[in-house]
């Protein structure tokens, strides 16, 4: 029996949600795992997709498959919260078809980027980006770039192989909710870091440091004008659309 389960989680305690050979329980998957193990469910997680260090989750969404004695998903989500640390919550636990693949069956996946103009804090440091300056138009003007289907290889981590860096972006924008700046962003699939690559060169057209046409060269190919990486604290995989 196939269950698919919604998950939510502080990124800052995992060294990433991909099990690593060496460090599975300070992975995300890998720790879950463990914590099927302790209830006899000897099985595989599978995520919608990676995140890496220090990048939260609000709704990320791994299946499993399970004895067919945990049907009552009412229990098994209770059961399974008491088995997971504090920073990983079960919000939803849903019976699936066997067909269904929390990765390959996704249609879209969506980012939400956290901004905090002024000084940071304890309480939402590990959490938000906090920068001093925030030039809203002039950010709104920029994003509208990435909406459509591009070739992305120069917003992704450097070292990352993938069969192909193109990506449709169907949705990118910025709004304002209370105290922060949110930068949403949905995409069919997002390249590794593709997100930090994109919110980070943002925030230096924020800045005055580079321009909308700098921008818009980097997504044609034709030059590289910044490789920052925005934080990872302000990072949230928000939504798995299927």
């Amino acid at each position: 029996m196939r269950l698919k389960i919604t998950i939510s989680y502080n990124g800052r305690a995992f060294k990433g949600s991909q099990i690593q050979s060496s460090q599975n329980v300070d992975t995300v998957n890998g720790t879950v795992q463990k914590c099927l193990k302790l209830i006899n469910i000897d099985a595989k997680v599978d995520a919608s997709g990676r995140t890496d260090s220090g990048v939260h989750a609000s709704a990320q969404v791994i299946h499993v498959d399970v004895p067919p004695h945990f049907s009552d998903t009412t229990k098994f989500k209770t059961l399974l919260n008491k088995m997971l640390p504090n920073t990983i919550k079960v919000k939803r636990v849903e019976r699936v078809s066997s067909e269904f693949h929390s990765r390959f069956s996704a249609k879209s996946r969506v980012y939400r980027y956290f901004i905090k103009v002024g000084e940071s804090n304890p309480f939402e440091d590990d959490f938000v980006t906090f920068v001093d300056a925030l030039h809203v138009e002039r950010i709104n003007d920029a994003i509208r770039l990435f909406i459509g289907t591009h070739n992305f290889k120069f917003f992704k981590k450097n070292g990352s192989s993938t069969a192909t860096d193109i990506r449709t972006i169907t949705k990118a924008y910025m709004y304002k909710h209370k105290d922060y700046y949110i930068i949403n962003l949905e995409a069919n699939s997002f390249l590794r870091a593709q997100v930090r690559l994109i919110v980070g060169f943002l925030l230096k057209v924020s800045d005055g440091k580079l321009t909308k046409k700098e921008l818009q060269e980097q997504l044609e190919l034709k030059r590289v004008h910044n490789r920052h990486l925005a934080p990872a604290s302000g990072l949230y995989l928000a939504k798995i659309k299927y």
